[in-house]
């Protein structure tokens, strides 16, 4: 185990896979655990999970096959990865935990939700892909290659050896999987509160109205937000908004007239455009 600062870094065991895997070491109340995309690793999730370490516990683990967890011989499907997640849920102790999710990293969010109500106490899905908008999957590659343009290029050192690493076969299929997956739809039987960020610059998601059209549909317990400036990968670009924005959530549902950052907008049902 090495130490940095108030993290610690940890190698779980978790259905016979080695899962690297970092804590913040203080806090109070449900864990934050923090689910990063497809083919990349957890790294970019930290400039968020950092600032939001200073209240709660914040996990950040690769899941198998990412990042510096080894390297699978086959890629696990986003059913499959949940079940991971579960599974690091079970070895780090945490018996309910706040799911934050970007990109992949929602749907498997949602997935575990559904398959485990009682191990949420609630989700904040950020940009999540997937569903008709990223269909068929030429348009979603191209998608994803006008958001590697509005992106920062900070994001480039972080982003590009985790690819490198994971290999272009392997994201093209999940990349396939991912778009395949209804994520919007699958917001309107969300069985736990949760909080949708979406970024104003980001081609892989819907126009808000889209948005705003299944969140009608949805609990009273779903929330949209909006960052305007932000492309896809806002947990590494924008971390003040969006810490701010679950710092809110988790303490009253956004319900208080606290001031948001610049920039940040949250939507109301009753708002048609979004």
């Amino acid at each position: 185990m090495s130490r940095d600062a108030a993290w610690v870094t940890e190698r779980l065991e978790v259905g016979g896979s080695e899962i690297h895997c970092r804590r913040s070491t203080g806090g109070d109340g449900a864990p934050i655990v923090h689910i990063h995309g497809f083919a990349i690793s957890g790294t970019y999730l930290m400039p968020t999970a950092r600032l939001l370490a200073e209240r709660w516990v914040n996990v950040v683990p690769d899941l198998p096959g990412y990042g510096r967890s080894p390297r699978r011989t086959h890629v696990l499907s986003i059913p499959a990865l949940a079940e991971a997640l579960l599974g690091i849920l079970d070895a780090l102790a945490i018996d309910r935990a706040v799911l934050v999710g970007n990109s992949m990293g929602c749907p498997i969010a949602l997935e575990v939700a559904h398959e485990a109500p009682q191990r949420v106490q609630s989700l904040v899905l950020v940009s999540p892909a997937g569903g008709i908008h990223n269909r068929p999957l030429p348009r979603a590659l191209g998608q994803l290659a006008l958001d590697g343009l509005r992106e920062t290029p900070r994001m480039l050192p972080v982003a590009v050896p985790d690819y490198v690493g994971f290999g272009p076969v392997n994201g093209l299929r999940l990349f396939g999987e991912l778009t395949r997956f209804p994520s919007l739809e699958r917001l309107v039987h969300t069985p736990v509160p949760s909080l949708v960020v979406l970024g104003g610059r980001d081609p892989l998601m819907p126009k808000a109205a889209r948005v705003f059209q299944v969140a009608r549909m949805a609990p009273e317990m779903l929330r949209v937000a909006r960052i305007d400036r932000a492309a896809h990968a806002l947990n590494f670009s924008h971390p003040e908004e969006l810490a701010a924005l679950v710092e809110g959530w988790l303490d009253d549902g956004l319900e208080s007239r606290r001031a948001l950052p610049p920039g940040v907008r949250l939507l109301r049902r009753a708002d048609p455009a979004g």
